[in-house]
């Protein structure tokens, strides 16, 4: 059985440090990098955290990681406490273009910024109702300057057709966004979406906005259930949402790689997951077993970009 794989990595040590072994230093994170693209990983997810200790802005890990390993995809952590979506929308839009469009958030439920606090309306949303708007606002803005609006006409001194361009003007109870952005979309279309904790956000949230749905080990047995019932209530198809499951696992040799690799599989097709997340333990070293030695056994033929490694298609129109 073949199945895209995720590996988690949280990027912020020191070379010397060995206080907080799950977060690994930049040369070993390029190490894994390298390494997880050898292997046919579909993505890095660059974690925002390690244990309590903050690693290294996922935006910014990711861009020199994908500096040595740029035929890999990343998924980025990005909670929307302290990130306004413009500057999120943004950022990651520019990252992906960089990359051929292999980028995509794991989006966080969380608390609000200072930018658009300051312009908001007073009554505060809860989180998930603020990452539902977060959500729309990103989709929305990775469509507001379409590539077809991209000229290149010299002889007329024609750059983009601007009537193609235009602002979201989101009024909401979080944020209010004029846009549009100031960079053509994603050859994939948008930058992948995935949400984390369904349970706290809700299914149906997740399933509305999101074109990933990671679980946690211990809550896939219902997982197909509550997304494939969530997809028909909001609209879309259960094909739509891919169903990833993240499990944690340690690698020391081989025959922890196979035996991982055998039951991860069996794993994957008891509970209907479409691709398989794994949190290595062991630190850099781990991080790098679980990549050479069970990775390379499961990973499906990458495509040419995040959208296509995970098996998502193509996107539609903004669900509103």
């Amino acid at each position: 059985m073949t199945i895209p794989i995720l590996v988690d990595v949280a990027v912020g040590a020191t070379t010397t440090e060995t206080a907080v072994p799950e977060l690994v230093s930049i040369p070993d994170a390029v190490r894994i990098a390298v390494a997880a693209q050898q292997s046919g990983a579909a993505a890095l997810r660059i974690l925002d955290t390690a244990g309590d200790r903050r690693a290294l802005d996922p935006s910014v890990a990711a861009s020199y990681l994908a500096g040595h390993a740029g035929g890999i995809g990343y998924l980025l952590d990005i909670a929307t406490t302290y990130n306004a979506p413009y500057n999120t929308a943004r950022r990651v839009l520019s990252f992906d273009r960089a990359g051929g469009g292999r980028a995509g958030v794991v989006l966080h439920a969380g608390g609000g910024d200072e930018v658009s606090d300051a312009v908001a309306p007073s009554a505060s949303p809860t989180a998930a109702a603020r990452w539902a708007e977060y959500a729309e606002i990103l989709a929305r803005l990775w469509e507001s300057f379409p590539r077809t609006a991209l000229l290149g006409d010299q002889d007329h001194a024609r750059v983009a057709d601007i009537s193609a361009i235009a602002p979201i003007d989101h009024d909401g109870r979080g944020y209010r966004v004029a846009g549009p952005l100031d960079g053509p979309s994603s050859v994939q279309g948008r930058p992948v979406l995935a949400a984390v904790r369904p349970d706290v956000l809700g299914w149906d949230t997740a399933a509305r906005a999101a074109d990933v749905v990671i679980v946690e080990g211990g809550a896939v047995s219902d997982a197909d259930r509550a997304l494939t019932a969530a997809t028909d209530r909001v609209g879309r198809r259960r094909a739509d949402v891919v169903l990833v499951g993240r499990a944690e696992v340690t690698v020391a040799d081989a025959r922890d790689g196979r035996a991982a690799a055998v039951r991860l599989a069996d794993w994957a097709n008891a509970y209907r997951l479409d691709a398989v997340e794994l949190a290595p333990t062991g630190g850099a070293d781990g991080v790098l077993a679980a990549v050479e030695l069970l990775a390379a056994r499961l990973t499906a033929p990458p495509g040419p970009t995040l959208r296509a490694a995970l098996g998502i298609p193509a996107v539609a129109a903004v669900l509103r």
